[in-house]
């Protein structure tokens, strides 16, 4: 393959939050965004979020439930091409984010289920998967690896610049027109989905309505912000389970609400610390971004505006996705999705396994 092929990519991405999978289509040369394509997203029957759910904090997981999850992902991508009409051998790859289980790069270890080849055998195209194993098993911290689709979509945009995204945890990407820094910051939409879910049966808070009416446990939320993440400099990272929620039980839905927002928001805050420079300039992407109380709370905790990436001309929602079919595009001519600034490695890398049907 060339470095000067034009690329038409399938990204997948299914997030932390366990709501689904989302879906995108772009065009790239691996160094660049060409054009990017339609969007779609399609959630997880509550059933099978819940026997995923089942299986957060483990090293495996029985191979049918991967085969089901990898199928689910192959029905995805066909309704997509269909509803889209767009022809299955347009497809040059496909980057396959998969569900992450487990992540503790301390261990040298970052699990997501979903069988590549599987899917490159149900599609006949070259699919991309496994992307974090590489960069954890040389130092890194495994995420976030979007940070690198970010500066290049960012390219013409004043800097420096700041884009949080919220997704079952919450990551910062800054940039200037030297550095390129991200890491996690805290919890994002995870611990306010599992609230609602497991008390109410909701799949989320629509709007941060309900958080709305609750008040803040400031003693709850010391301990929280007390926790020994917030000590640690970058480059970090977070499992959806890092934090212990315990002590919420005994608050109302509303108030446990209220609280774990204003967490997320001083989470976000403190992020400024390792900055280089000030940002004035502050977007939001990932599920978290239609939460409006809960954008409310992180602009005034950083007493600043924080603007939806849509003004940008980006989809707040498709970006992730988008980030997954462009990295796969660079796995498979060996760019680096991995920077010591970002993930923590020693030298830039690439990573992504390359599943080849016809192999």
């Amino acid at each position: 393959m060339t470095e000067d092929k034009i690329f038409t990519a399938i990204g997948l991405m299914s997030g932390t939050s366990l709501d689904g999978v989302d879906i995108a289509l772009l065009t790239s040369d691996g160094f660049s965004i060409i054009s990017t394509g339609p969007f779609g997203s399609v959630p997880y029957q509550a059933q099978f979020k819940k026997r995923l759910f089942d299986q957060l904090g483990k090293t495996s997981v029985p191979k049918a439930l991967e085969e089901e999850f990898t199928v689910i992902h192959a029905n995805v991508i066909f309704n997509f091409l269909k509803a889209n009409n767009i022809s299955k051998s347009d497809i040059d790859v496909i980057g396959f984010h998969g569900q992450t289980i487990y992540h503790n790069p301390k261990e040298k270890l970052t699990f997501q289920i979903g069988d590549g080849y599987l899917l490159a055998r149900l599609l006949d195209r070259i699919v991309v998967n496994n992307f974090r194993v590489a960069d954890v098993e040389n130092g890194g911290q495994g995420a976030p690896l979007v940070p690198i689709y970010h500066q290049t979509i960012a390219k013409d945009i004043k800097k420096p610049v700041a884009i949080i995204n919220i997704g079952g945890v919450s990551n910062v990407t800054y940039i200037d027109d030297q550095e390129l820094i991200a890491f996690d910051t805290g919890p994002g939409n995870a611990p306010l989905d599992d609230i609602v879910f497991q008390r109410l049966g909701l799949s989320f808070d629509n709007g941060g309505k309900i958080a709305q009416s609750g008040i803040i446990n400031r003693s709850i939320l010391k301990q929280f912000l007390a926790h020994s993440f917030f000590e640690s400099p970058p480059p970090k990272t977070l499992d959806r389970n890092n934090f212990d929620y315990g002590d919420l039980v005994e608050c109302t839905v509303e108030d446990a609400l209220a609280t774990v927002v204003e967490f997320i928001a001083q989470s976000i805050s403190k992020s400024r610390e390792y900055f280089p420079q000030s940002v004035d300039k502050w977007y939001v992407s990932g599920g978290g971004s239609h939460n409006t109380v809960l954008i409310r709370a992180i602009s005034e905790a950083l007493n600043s505006d924080v603007l939806p990436v849509n003004i940008l001309g980006w989809n707040a929602d498709a970006l992730e996705a988008q980030a997954f079919a462009f990295l796969a595009v660079r796995s498979i001519l060996d760019l680096p999705i991995s920077f010591p600034n970002t993930t923590g490695v020693s030298e830039a890398i690439t990573g992504g396994v390359v599943n080849n049907p016809l192999a």
